[in-house]
């Protein structure tokens, strides 16, 4: 009698797709090696990395004191021992746009920091739970949206005080409801996917898949959005500051430095622009990076 060898054998081992076998490093160059390639990918990286250096160590960067006057220095122009002149009290301009970094992008980082956290936690209530929550909640993100960001900020900033974290805390709540409709639309997205519906009929908890599946695959397009909201929260911060609501003098902040120049565009117009460029170079090359990694996630 034969024996039907199919049935008793044990099933060939099925080798992992190829994305598995594949280590992290190998991922990531294919996803940073044709970025990277790229000129202005590679410019506005550099811009960024050399702001974040400015922030982090910014005595590394110039040998000036950024509170050291001069009087016979005052409104030099831009030459080899001062790269972006002096002020009108003759501090290194240079030296005061490093220094300057670190309020700035820290007033923006706490920003979108409490943006995220509370448009997550505004977007993932809404999307999960539905009904009248959603509803309630979106309507008052709908209402945050119908005022100018900046208008908020003002009026946040004008209640709580003056500073660099109150000028933080209000521009993080004007753009709170950008990151709350992002993450409500992904949460929508991804409750609906075969995988999330798999895992909840084998018995995962809607907690375990929130945690699981959602937030990780819903985060991509968030990542992006504070990349690009870092480059607003910067403007926003900079324009309170310019309007005298961020750090008291002498301390140097972008937005500052900008506004103690405005009085000598006429006769030393490097005092305004330069620090102003620097500004919109980091902004540019903010959204610039986040724009070319949307495109090559697509």
């Amino acid at each position: 009698m034969s024996v039907d060898l199919s049935l008793t054998s044990p099933a060939p081992a099925v080798a992992p797709p190829a994305w598995k076998r594949r280590s992290r490093w190998q991922r990531a160059r294919q996803v940073w090696v044709p970025l990277l390639r790229r000129p202005g990918f590679s410019l506005a990286l550099l811009i960024v990395v050399f702001a974040l250096l400015c922030a982090l160590a910014p005595q590394a960067l110039s040998g000036f004191d950024p509170y050291a006057t001069s009087a016979l220095d005052k409104l030099s122009a831009p030459s080899a021992a001062h790269w972006f002149g002096t002020d009108e009290l003759g501090r290194d301009l240079y030296t005061r746009v490093v220094y300057g970094a670190r309020l700035s992008v820290l007033a923006a980082s706490l920003a979108v920091a409490i943006a995220l956290l509370g448009g997550l936690g505004i977007g993932v209530l809404a999307g999960f739970a539905g009904g009248r929550i959603d509803a309630a909640l979106m309507r008052l993100v709908d209402v945050l949206l119908a005022l100018p960001s900046l208008l908020l900020a003002l009026a946040i900033v004008t209640a709580i005080g003056f500073g660099t974290v109150p000028v933080a805390v209000a521009v993080g709540m004007g753009i709170i409801p950008g990151f709350a409709r992002t993450t409500r639309a992904e949460v929508l997205r991804i409750k609906t996917l075969p995988y999330v519906e798999a895992a909840r009929l084998g018995g995962a908890s809607w907690t375990r898949t929130l945690w699981r599946h959602v937030l990780p695959n819903a985060w991509g397009p968030v990542a992006v959005l504070a990349t690009l909201d870092f480059g607003a929260a910067i403007l926003a911060t900079a324009g309170l500051s310019f309007l005298g609501f961020g750090a008291a003098p002498p301390a140097a902040e972008w937005g500052t430095l900008i506004a103690n120049g405005r009085h000598f565009l006429i006769t030393a117009p490097w005092v305004s622009l330069l620090p102003g460029s620097f500004v919109v170079a980091v902004v540019f090359s903010l959204n610039h990076l986040a724009r070319s990694a949307e495109e090559h996630a697509r």
